[in-house]
């Protein structure tokens, strides 16, 4: 199984860490690659079907939150003839990879706070709490240890960077962000 580290349609509208949007006109196609990411870095090989996985998960969820948090999404790609519609803004490129990694979204605003629940210290985290003594602003017990499993699982948010690194934030912060 190749793995998708780049996808090459016309009408490019972003790159992202793991995504490829594309400008469809009314709606955009985000594709998921098989692009790995750690740490804000994107690493040089990819993992076959990562994509397509991330993809239907996001899928998924979106779908269970949908009556709860409106969202994006207008359809999972499965199928390359839903495509079709599309082919004037995609190009005369093999669309076949597409399928099972893409959705056709519509066009929103982002809000870019990425959620992150952490059950270990580790990453950004560990290198807030060895500065600080703490993880999004809150206080951890002194004398912990890198990827150590912490007593509860903690909601961190963080800034959702176009490149760069992520900044943890307070949730208080991202209330500021996106409302209460």
């Amino acid at each position: 199984m190749p793995v998708v580290t780049e996808t090459h349609y016309d009408h490019l509208f972003s790159t992202g860490k793991v995504r490829d949007t594309y400008d469809l006109g009314d709606n955009l196609l985000m594709v998921t690659t098989d692009r790995l990411s750690a740490f804000d870095v994107v690493l040089p090989t990819g993992i076959p079907d990562k994509g397509a996985v991330l993809n239907q998960l996001s899928a998924f969820w979106f779908g269970k939150l949908g009556a709860i948090v409106p969202n994006h999404l207008l359809d999972l790609v499965l199928d390359v003839g839903q495509l079709a519609p599309h082919r004037s803004a995609l190009g005369s490129g093999d669309l076949s990879p597409l399928v099972g990694r893409s959705m056709i979204v519509r066009k929103a605003q982002p809000v870019l706070i990425e959620c992150v629940v952490r059950g270990y210290l580790s990453g950004s985290g560990w290198a807030e709490y060895k500065q600080r003594g703490t993880i999004g602003g809150m206080p951890l017990p002194p004398g912990l240890v890198e990827s150590a499993e912490l007593r509860t699982p903690m909601f961190t948010p963080s800034t959702k960077a176009a490149s760069g690194h992520d900044e943890n934030i307070s949730v208080d912060q991202m209330a500021a962000i996106v409302g209460k």
